[in-house]
């Protein structure tokens, strides 16, 4: 195993993982910007490298710097948490040539899942159903015209290269379908420096799941569970529940045994999330994510696996330790990621934490590096913590996560909070009754 990791990312995962790390006997060095000197994961890392200024396309993009405080420091890995280069394959493949290991999947399989026609593809031949649409990348305007009358209206529109929502556009009827055409491919463009763009028939009211996983690499793969995504706003998800309320155990066990079996043909190493549309009892594979998700603490919470510990053991070359038959799955877990937003416009709200407090109890866990007198910089991520609450049923589960939300304190600064404390009171959050439009809807009648 490991005697020293250079953790590559900044924030909640950073602590994260230097926690782990730190329950493994492993020593850790934090990487950290100008803009980070007070962060919290730098004081609490046993070694710190300052790697560039604020801008992250200088310090925790500059892939030369990472490399160099590796050398520096004599760390033997990195992990690079989610975000950042937590899904660059030639940032992994320049790791392993540098003699480091990269915590986390082969460079192949990063580059595979990270063009999203050919992970469909990929999907397609491993038995992985997916949503109808065209085979590749549309070329001319009349060919996406015609594929559109095939799979019928609304189709969406998006970016091969895409994530979080960018390069993704409805066209509802045939004259939507050239300007959303032309403004995916722009967006594309500017945001990935690839406009390709293809064409799926859009769903109208799915929820999203996605599947966790755990793979060695030598054929032993389990699956821990699915987790709920489906409250979200321009494609960003806010809160995160596992299990799924809209799932039953059967179903639950014919998906993960799917994806299991799929990603052993794969012959996939590390932790990965598949992520599907669920609509009218049918699954459809949207993507797969080759990294930790922001969202893993519920999965833990369910299973008591430590998902970034199983990362580290995987890539420092062990067995899985745990096979299907022995994980169960326990209660119900929620997670709301509480950003340093506005609430209600989502408009970021960098500055001075000048109170903080946070919840406690029974299966109340909050994940953050934020505290009292903290600043939180304005040139990254807004998000400032994700609370984490776990109970024997869903509505045990809630009625804790509404207590443990009335108890948190970020003063100084706007947050999320208000949002959260609201949607746990709404009928339709409490019967699971919701699919990926609901939020932008419940958000459109209050206003925002």
């Amino acid at each position: 195993m490991f005697e020293k990791v250079l953790i590559a990312n900044r924030g909640e995962i950073a602590l994260r993982i230097n926690r782990a790390c730190k329950e493994m006997g492993i020593a850790t060095v934090a990487v950290h910007s100008t803009a980070d000197a007070d962060a919290m994961h730098v004081r609490l890392a046993d070694e710190s490298v300052c790697i560039g200024p604020p801008p992250a396309a200088q310090s925790y993009l500059n892939i030369p710097a990472i490399i160099s405080a590796c050398e520096i420091t004599g760390a033997q890995a990195i992990h690079p948490g989610y975000g950042f280069l937590s899904e660059n394959a030639r940032f992994a493949e320049i790791v392993k040539e540098h003699g480091i290991t990269f915590i986390g999947p082969e460079p192949k399989h990063i580059r595979l899942m990270g063009d999203k026609i050919a992970a469909k593809q990929a999907a397609r031949d491993v038995g992985i159903p997916t949503v109808p649409g065209s085979e590749g990348a549309v070329g001319s305007d009349e060919e996406a015209t015609r594929i559109a009358a095939d799979i019928g209206y609304p189709v969406l529109i998006k970016a091969s290269a895409g994530g979080g929502g960018r390069g993704m556009k409805v066209a509802h009827k045939p004259a939507d379908l050239r300007l959303a055409l032309t403004t995916a491919r722009a967006e594309a463009k500017t945001a990935f420096a690839n406009d390709a763009v293809y064409i799926e028939k859009y769903l109208q009211k799915p929820r999203h799941i996605e599947i966790q996983v755990l793979a060695d690499g030598a054929g032993q793969v389990v699956h821990l569970g699915e987790r709920d995504c489906s409250l979200q706003r321009r494609h960003q998800k806010v809160m995160e529940e596992a299990g799924s309320p809209a799932l039953n155990d059967a179903q639950r066990k014919d998906i993960g045994g799917t994806v299991t079996r799929a990603l052993e043909k794969l012959g996939y190493l590390g932790a990965g999330t598949v992520e599907f549309l669920y609509e009218d009892g049918r699954f459809y594979f949207i993507e797969m994510n080759t990294r930790l998700q922001v969202e893993h603490p519920v999965s833990e919470a369910i299973t008591g696996i430590d998902i970034v510990r199983e990362q580290i053991r995987i890539a420092g070359g062990a067995p899985l330790e745990i096979k299907q038959g022995d994980i169960g799955f326990s209660g119900h877990a929620i997670e709301c990621r509480i950003n340093a937003e506005n609430p209600y416009t989502f408009l970021p709200s960098p500055g001075l934490i000048t109170q903080f407090h946070t919840p406690g109890g029974l299966g109340v866990r909050f994940d953050s590096a934020i505290y009292a007198g903290y600043r939180i910089p304005p040139y990254y991520d807004s998000l400032a913590g994700k609370l984490i609450v776990h109970g024997r049923s869903r509505n045990e589960c809630l009625m804790r996560l509404r207590r443990a939300l009335d108890e948190v304190v970020v003063g100084g600064i706007e947050t999320t909070i208000p949002l959260f404390q609201k949607l746990v009171r709404e009928h339709d959050i409490l019967d699971g009754d919701y699919n990926i439009h609901w939020l932008e809807h419940f958000l459109a009648k209050k206003g925002a």
